[in-house]
């Protein structure tokens, strides 16, 4: 069994067997979709969101796009991770001058570093690039503002400085519904001024041929950063989003170990296939309990709604190194 490193310990955290007749690395929750489209009554659709542990249950940042089509980030709490409190106003940020306000962001991760919460998501202000922003108790969360110029995605952070700074993986894009896209590592002193820019991994292959980004967190282990990425293929039907795994070096992020040749998780249920935008797996989160391994994947569908699924860090690391390009 691979040893989780600096993670935490969560006896209660959702969790499902697999069945007997599951031969896929990966199995859905037997509760998809966990958040329904419209379980807020402003939302037009509820997907591509951020969860972590919080306190005695749990916490995240959702997007929820709103039946004028604005795109706005709300809060969410939990006692099981599956059934969800969602906040009905947006997140209003703290900005440095101390004033509160509403932006247009999408596809939040969130990631704890030694003692506060950092969010990073989409923020369309002069373009899509990668917003940061900070919290203590989902309650308040204060602006620290944009680590790149525009044009970028999916940006996510380490859970810990590496070689003493704060490390992101980042997608550098356009202003549109980008047609290419690799994985870029950088790292910072303060959490504003970002550099190092490192190529990670590139578009390869058929399902992930077009672009990829990262997804959840990095999961630290012994045998590496556990890293579970989205791929896009190119079809006569338009985009097809699925999931990957890759082993990053410990202490050199920016070298790939191990890359998984065949996805994961790819669109096949009705719920990941029809939507606003069809054929979408795309996860943004993932608990996992350092005691047994056990991984739980959040994962927007079909741009709709919020789904889960289940494995575990060995089975992924076993997956990756025999399913390796």
């Amino acid at each position: 069994m691979c040893k989780i490193i600096n993670g935490q310990s969560i006896p209660n955290m959702p969790w499902e067997e697999k069945s007997a007749d599951c031969s896929d690395v990966v199995w859905r929750s037997k509760n998809n979709p966990i958040i329904k489209r419209n379980l807020l009554k402003c939302a037009n659709s509820i997907f591509n969101s951020a969860v972590v542990k919080f306190k005695d249950g749990y916490a995240g940042v959702f997007r929820v796009d709103n039946k004028s089509r604005e795109l706005r980030l709300h809060t969410g709490k939990s006692n099981d991770g599956i059934n969800w409190t969602l906040s009905e106003e947006p997140i209003k940020f703290i900005g440095k001058d101390g004033e509160k306000h509403e932006v247009m962001g999408y596809d939040p991760r969130v990631c704890f570093i030694e003692d506060r919460y950092y969010v990073s998501f989409c923020n369309c202000h002069g373009g899509p690039t990668v917003g940061l922003a900070y919290t203590y108790d989902f309650e308040n969360f204060y602006e620290i503002g944009n680590a790149f110029l525009p044009f970028n995605r999916n940006g996510v952070l380490f859970p810990r400085k590496i070689n003493g700074k704060y490390a992101i993986l980042s997608r550098p894009s356009d202003n549109g519904h980008t047609p290419f896209g690799d994985i870029f590592y950088s790292d910072s002193p303060d959490m504003t001024y970002w550099g190092n820019h490192k190529e990670v991994m590139k578009a390869t292959g058929i399902w992930q041929g077009v672009k990829i980004g990262a997804g959840p967190v990095p999961i630290e282990t012994d045998e590496g950063w556990l890293l579970i990425y989205h791929g896009v293929l190119l079809s006569c039907n338009g985009f097809t989003y699925s999931a990957g795994v890759a082993l990053l070096d410990l202490d050199e992020p920016w070298k790939v170990k191990y890359r998984s040749k065949d996805y994961i998780l790819a669109p096949q249920e009705l719920y990941e296939c029809v939507g606003d935008v069809p054929n979408v797996v795309f996860p943004c989160a993932a608990l996992c309990d350092a005691d047994t391994g056990r991984v739980a994947i959040y994962y927007g569908a079909a741009d709709t709604v919020v789904a889960m699924a289940y494995t575990t860090a060995d089975d992924l690391i076993k997956f990756v190194k025999e399913n390796s390009l």
